[in-house]
């Protein structure tokens, strides 16, 4: 390294160390410690020379998102899927809904490739989001808040219900974000993106000591881009400090920041109709680019959190972990034309306006939340007799303030197939209507105790929450408590295979009032039983890591209220069941350093048991394929004149599935199209220097992901191709 590496190392760290911070889960900066997990070297095998490409994390094997403690995947009896730095490195995530797309159970870019928010499923439900343990501040009605892939260490997903740790909680589950932490010795990258529809990013990060007991990190990224759609652009700029501070052997602090800046023109992701997408227009098909909304659209986010994660240790087996987070998120859309009135005429085929005029509809709409969040625990383990514990107890708090203001008008015709902009009577709506004015605040007490017997683990916990919900668009206050538990068994083989069995309930709260009962409406609640195997290869020789879990689940949710919410709180009958069963199996590799293997395969089926509304009942849930399979192999050659050059190729198939629920405005459910598309990525590395071309889609298949009405269609997202140089140091 030169000398200007080093001063500028130097500065970058200093600057990390002088900003704000954030909460983090101490097991994976306990992890990080150890250096970077991926190295390549130079060296030499049998007398000929070989580069090396070491992932030591490319395979997971632990994740304080399933237990908020140490315990091993392969111990934990519930689905996790981890998807490590290693693998979004290697196959060029960009964001969360292409993280998930070699992941077993979720169905991800629904609406196409969206360039504000991640949109997926889990197990047929909507997981609500989580950074570095504590809950982000997601608006009334989207649970994502954007922050960029790249400020993050893991993306761990956790299947089934997870109040019994997190409160009130989806069902199907929760992802937790795990932001990248400051390592011990010196490291980072600089790298520059480019591809298709403009894409260029350039970001970096960098680590190491600053002082004797002081470690930083910053890590910053800019990029530009336009989309698939005509018309349309984007920016993003992000940047995450953390240091961790080491006061006497026992006693640390980990703060952590984030900032972004996301700033989106045009109609990023506006709906089509479905004639000419999903179904046949007599004019003819509809272009993927097509733009139904307004090149004067804009969308602008800013957000920034800032807190910490304190550790006391008061001794090997007793340990105090205190994680403080404040949040703030603003977004603001001035101008939000879209074509969501679809075709105004299907009748009369002797006006020119036949199956091709587009209603358009100017939706403003802007949001604040700010949170604060705070998560304090206990983890000790003992013994008693023959059983080993670990043992954790805790208390969480969060508040969190929504304000949501709108318009809504009527706007211009629009031409389906020779779009053109005309300028509008009125660009600005403003916002003069409440969609959401509240404060929400929870309280909640859990433990949990994993006792081992030998190699067998019978893991028990329990929660109880308080729910404090205040709206000042009624003047009402909810309060809504409930307890919530989960118990699993699992039994580790010395060969590294793990049977396990759990049971596990859920909750969230419903603000409103029983149309039918004048009662307040009860917290929906959700119940899972599982049953499965994990293997992680302690009996294959040390370079084939190798980690897989088969699993069979059914999720029942009661207590569901049939009308779908448009305003809170919603109106309707709390007369709703649903209920997901299916089957899983999700394999993560990594041979020799030389074979990487990424693959799953799962089932799920969904149906509405019981509503208000007899048209649902039968139904199956919307965006929840039966079926999805997906394997990505990627092969770098080690030896010769050729060392260091890889090939990967990867296949995705998901089954159609339902765009919507039926209902009065939508009695007739249209389904997405099943598809299979391809991946495919060519890399070079030596130990300073990575190339990489990632290609997504690369046959550039055009398919309708989902059509959530007559005139809510969304493409699926094209073919991406991006090259990448990245130098090490």
């Amino acid at each position: 390294m030169t000398v200007h590496d080093r001063t500028l190392r130097t500065l970058l760290l200093a600057g990390a160390a002088l900003t704000g911070f954030t909460a983090l889960p101490a097991a994976a900066q306990d992890a990080a410690q150890g250096g970077p997990s991926i190295e390549t070297t130079r060296t030499t095998v049998d007398g000929e020379e070989a580069i090396i490409v070491t992932a030591r994390n490319y395979v997971p094997e632990g994740s304080a998102t399933a237990s908020k403690t140490d315990i091993p995947l392969i111990e934990t009896p519930q689905s996790i899927s981890v998807v490590t730095r290693d693998q979004i490195d290697l196959l060029n995530f960009i964001d969360a809904q292409q993280a998930v797309r070699y992941t077993a159970g979720v169905f991800g870019e629904n609406y196409g490739p969206d360039l504000r928010f991640d949109f997926f499923t889990v197990r047929g439900f909507t997981p609500k989001q989580y950074i570095d343990g504590l809950a982000a501040p997601i608006s009334t009605s989207i649970y994502s808040v954007g922050v960029d892939l790249y400020a993050f260490d893991s993306f761990d997903l956790l299947k089934g219900p997870a109040s019994v740790l997190y409160g009130n909680a989806p069902p199907g589950g929760i992802y937790n974000q795990v932001s990248r932490r400051a390592l011990g010795t010196p490291g980072g990258e600089i790298s520059a993106k480019y591809g298709e529809d403009d894409y260029k990013q350039i970001a970096g990060t960098v680590t190491g000591p600053i002082a004797e007991s002081l470690d930083a990190r910053l890590t910053a990224l800019y990029r530009d881009r336009d989309a698939e759609r005509d018309h349309v652009s984007a920016r993003r700029f992000t940047v995450a400090p953390t240091f961790t501070w080491r006061l006497g052997e026992r006693t640390t602090i980990t703060g952590l920041g984030y900032y972004q800046y996301d700033k989106v023109k045009g109609d990023t992701n506006g709906f089509l109709p479905v004639y000419g997408t999903l179904l046949d227009n007599p004019v003819g098909k509809v272009k993927r680019s097509t733009n139904l909304g307004d090149p004067n659209n804009v969308y602008e986010r800013k957000q920034f959190a800032l807190g910490w994660d304190a550790t006391h240790e008061f001794s090997d087996s007793l340990k105090f972990r205190s994680n403080v987070k404040w949040s703030d998120y603003k977004e603001d859309t001035p101008v939000g034309i879209y074509g969501g009135g679809g075709l105004i005429n299907t009748s009369d085929s002797s006006d020119p306006s036949y199956y091709r005029t587009v209603q358009q509809y100017n939706f403003s709409y802007k949001e604040k939340v700010t949170s604060f969040a705070t998560d304090n625990r206990i983890d000790a383990k003992f013994g008693t007799g023959a059983a080993e514990h670990k043992l954790l107890v805790g208390l969480d708090y969060r508040n969190v303030y929504n304000k949501a203001d709108f318009g809504f008008i009527f706007a211009n015709t629009i031409d389906l197939f020779d779009p053109v902009y005309a300028p509008q009577a009125t660009y600005e709506p403003g916002y003069p209507s409440a969609f959401n004015n509240q404060r929400l605040k929870q309280t909640g007490v859990y433990a949990q105790d994993q006792i081992g017997f030998g190699n067998f683990y019978l893991t028990l916990g329990g929660r109880y929450d308080w729910v404090k919900v205040a709206s000042a668009l009624t003047a009402a206050t909810t309060k809504q408590d409930k307890f919530t538990w989960r118990v699993g068994a699992n039994y580790v083989t010395d060969s590294g295979f793990a049977p396990y069995v759990s049971y596990a309930t859920s909750f969230e709260p419903v603000l409103g009032v029983d149309s039918v009962t004048g009662d307040d409406f009860k917290p929906s609640t959700g119940k899972q039983i599982e049953a499965g195997i994990k293997y992680d290869a302690r009996g294959l020789p040390d370079d084939v890591k190798l980690f897989v879990t088969a699993a069979v689940f059914d999720i029942k949710q009661k207590n569901v209220v049939s009308t779908s919410p448009s305003v809170t709180p919603v109106f309707g009958t709390q007369s709703g069941e649903v209920e997901v069963w299916g089957g899983e199996i999700e394999l993560v590799a990594r041979i020799r350093e030389q074979i990487s293997i990424n693959g799953s395969y799962s089932y799920n089926n969904s149906e509405v048991k019981e509503s208000s509304f007899a048209g649902e009942i039968g139904a199956p849930l919307p965006t929840t394929p039966k079926h999805k399979l997906s394997l990505f192999v990627d092969y770098t050659i080690q030896q010769g004149s050729l060392g260091g050059l890889g090939f990967g190729l990867g296949g995705r198939y998901n089954s159609k599935s339902a765009g919507s629920l039926p209902g009065a405005f939508n009695p007739v459910v249209y389904y997405g199209e099943s598809t299979t598309l391809f991946d495919a990525i060519i890399h070079y590395d030596t130990p300073e220097w990575r190339f990489a071309i990632n290609g997504s889609n690369i046959f550039d298949k055009t398919y309708v992901a989902r059509c959530s009405g007559p005139a809510g269609c969304n493409f699926g997202a094209g073919r991406q191709v991006i090259g990448t140089v990245t130098r090490k140091f």
